[in-house]
């Protein structure tokens, strides 16, 4: 039951119900008819009994002195088919004339006029010529049952009719009814931070537009609180970048300009000090853009373009370009909905990453291949599980020589989230006895988000 979604529910609820009350009705129904059938087979057995009663007088009167029991003649019919039998028994409770189709032993009524019953019979009793004779006509309660099961069946039977169809008929005004519910649902489901648009109007139940009102309110602030967010990362980064480059600038000028071997010293200390401060504030920027959600875009993007500018300029600036090689494998491409900057932020860092802890006397492969998935591989030791699992963590780093935050891996991972991809790490790469290699694959988006 806790798997079925609110309609499934509401149509097992309420064909259920619809269920047990036709039951009730039956039950119902079947009582008041086992009373109604009383009411008509007792009034059928009186009438009976007493139209009985003349005929046999009249007979006895005719056959005066002849007290031998008699069967009176009628149509012959099977016991099965005799619905009511007679007895007519005298003072002493003698039968003197009887049913053709039962024997002559007394009936186990008492000789009282009116109705007595046993545990299967019920019997009714006339008295004759000043109680002298007394006829008894007894009717099996077989039968009444019979009549009240057959009556009960017959109001059950269109129940297997009524259930698919009740089945049908709920489930098409439920869905109906639910069909605004479920479109709202799609609509609210579709918001992230990539498509925060107001929700588009849609024709509501009075119940739900106060919902609709109140997600397009929630928007309206998330939209404000996201704008605010990206602005404050923008102007934080140029306020930080903006007096470290000039304490960086003026350190070296420092060290250029002093004479002392010990007062060299430090101010390079202060340069290389500066230096990682800037990398450090660098992905902290990076890991605040990751956190801000801003992967998701509403334009289609040629990323498989955004990687070619990246790794040509990698190829060109650092210098450690000669040791990249790039593969990207005919016709393929790789258009999504996602963000160039956050692309282009989780390339780079892969790109860093394998150039800076990779070995370095072997070249960083980059391949794209006609799926568009990206692996960048580099040489070097073979990683544990725990080592890979280690250098995940933001903070953490591995058993290695080289500088860093240790941010690289939490950035990627927490872009790739944004971007609907996926990123899995191997150690040995891919057709390498040793290295490390990433690979970065993105899911179809047929549409904006």
């Amino acid at each position: 039951m806790s798997s079925l979604g609110m309609t499934g529910r509401l149509i097992f609820s309420l064909t259920l119900a619809l269920i047990g009350f036709w039951l009730v009705a039956v039950a119902a129904g079947v009582y008041v008819m086992q009373d109604e059938f009383g009411e008509i087979f007792d009034s059928s057995l009186k009438e009976t009994t007493e139209r009985l009663a003349s005929l046999v007088v009249d007979d006895l009167l005719q056959n005066e002195g002849d007290l031998a029991p008699r069967r009176l003649q009628n149509v012959t019919r099977s016991r099965d088919e005799s619905y009511l039998t007679y007895q007519v028994r005298d003072a002493t409770g003698t039968v003197v004339l009887h049913s053709e189709d039962i024997s002559p032993r007394p009936f186990s009524a008492p000789l009282e006029q009116g109705f007595w019953e046993d545990d299967y019979t019920r019997f009714y009793t006339v008295a004759a010529l000043e109680g002298s004779i007394f006829v008894q006509v007894a009717d099996l309660k077989a039968h009444r049952n019979e009549a009240a099961i057959e009556g009960g069946t017959a109001l059950l039977l269109p129940l297997l009719i009524l259930i698919p169809l009740s089945i049908f008929v709920v489930r098409f005004v439920i869905r109906r009814s639910l069909a605004p519910v479920n479109a709202l649902g799609k609509a609210i489901a579709s918001k992230d931070s990539g498509n925060l648009a107001p929700l588009a109007p849609i024709a509501l139940p009075r119940e739900l537009q106060p919902i609709a009102h109140s997600v397009n309110r929630l928007l309206g602030r998330l939209r404000s609180a996201l704008a605010a967010e990206r602005e404050f990362t923008a102007n934080s980064a140029h306020e930080l970048r903006t007096p470290l480059a000039g304490a960086l600038a003026q350190t070296q000028l420092l060290k250029m300009e002093v004479r002392g071997r010990e007062t060299k010293f430090r101010a390079l200390q202060i340069e290389t000090a500066l230096q990682k401060l800037n990398g450090l504030v660098e992905k902290l920027m990076q890991l605040a853009r990751a956190e801000a959600d801003l992967g998701q875009t509403s334009e289609l993007v040629d990323l498989a373009h955004v990687l070619d500018l990246i790794v040509d300029e990698f190829q060109r600036a650092s210098h450690d370009g000669a040791r990249i090689e790039y593969i990207r494998e005919e016709g393929a491409e790789l258009r999504r909905f996602i963000s160039e900057d956050i692309f282009a932020i989780a390339l780079r860092n892969l790109i860093e990453n394998a150039l800076k802890h990779g070995s370095q006397d072997e070249a960083v492969s980059i391949h794209l291949d006609a799926q568009g998935t990206i692996s960048v591989a580099n040489g070097g030791p073979v990683l544990t599980p725990d080592e890979i699992e280690l250098n995940q963590r933001r903070f953490a780093r591995g058993t290695t020589s080289a500088s860093g935050a240790g941010l690289g891996l939490s950035i990627v991972l927490a872009l790739a989230r944004q971007m609907n991809a996926t990123l899995n790490f191997r150690s040995p790469a891919t057709n390498r006895n040793d290295g490390f290699e990433a690979i970065l694959h993105f899911s179809e988006a047929l549409s904006p988000a």
